[in-house]
């Protein structure tokens, strides 16, 4: 199955590009990597792909930047950064414009290659199985296998962790998510950069809810969060 994902790597680094290439090819998967965010930009418009990994700091155009201009081309495909800067602002921001997924500088290949396969595994078979597809929440019509809200014949397409992370509310609708079990699962740990992660998503979400009045996520102190429908 991994000889048809396709990887985007947009890595300034030379030879950091070169070892995740060769590591990744040895694995099975298709890579093409950019030494910078323009370079990155022109890949992804010309070519099709699963998912990117995108190194923060790059040259002509960072990867923050690169991220937005991909988003309004593709609001699904799974976007993992990679960074060696290790600051809460820039993990707030990066998950804030449609990144899925943080990884610090220094990271060990198994570690990427575990975080990338679990991100996949989650965006090709997680949403897309399950067994009602299309909810009604309040006046919004959610449809998971396209990662859409409909509200007043306007729709928003979400990516792939705000889907997963609303999908999980409507399983507990009108009870408590526990933080706790919602990190395990999507994130895999419990950390405080995971759970910032969360919080980054449940504003998000309440964002996209909040012309209609009869839906509303709350937060439920020191356990979780509501979806009260």
């Amino acid at each position: 199955m991994n000889t048809a994902i396709k990887i985007l790597l947009a890595e300034d680094d030379v030879n950091l590009g070169k070892v995740l290439s060769t590591y990744l090819e040895a694995k099975g998967y298709s890579v093409k990597h950019a030494n910078n965010g323009e370079m990155a930009f022109e890949l992804f418009c010309t070519n099709e792909f699963d998912i990117c990994l995108v190194d923060v700091m790059m040259p002509l155009k960072d990867g923050f930047t690169l991220t937005r201009e991909i988003r309004k081309m593709d609001k699904n495909i799974p976007i993992i950064f990679l960074t060696a800067k290790n600051f809460q602002e820039d993990m707030i921001e990066g998950l804030s414009i449609g990144g899925d997924d943080y990884i610090t500088k220094p990271f060990s290949m198994e570690v990427l290659l575990a975080r990338l396969q679990a991100l996949l595994r989650r965006t090709r078979q997680e949403i897309e199985q399950q067994t009602c597809p299309v909810y009604q929440l309040g006046n919004t019509l959610f449809d998971v296998n396209s990662r859409s809200l409909t509200f007043n014949n306007k729709e928003t397409r979400l990516t792939t962790r705000e889907a997963e992370v609303l999908v999980l509310l409507i399983q507990k609708k009108n009870d408590v998510l526990e933080r706790e079990f919602a990190l395990k699962r999507i994130w895999g740990d419990d950390s405080y950069y995971n759970a910032r992660s969360m919080d980054v998503y449940i504003t998000k979400l309440r964002k996209y809810f909040k012309d209609d009045s009869s839906v509303q996520i709350i937060n439920v102190h020191g356990i979780g969060f509501k979806l009260v429908v």
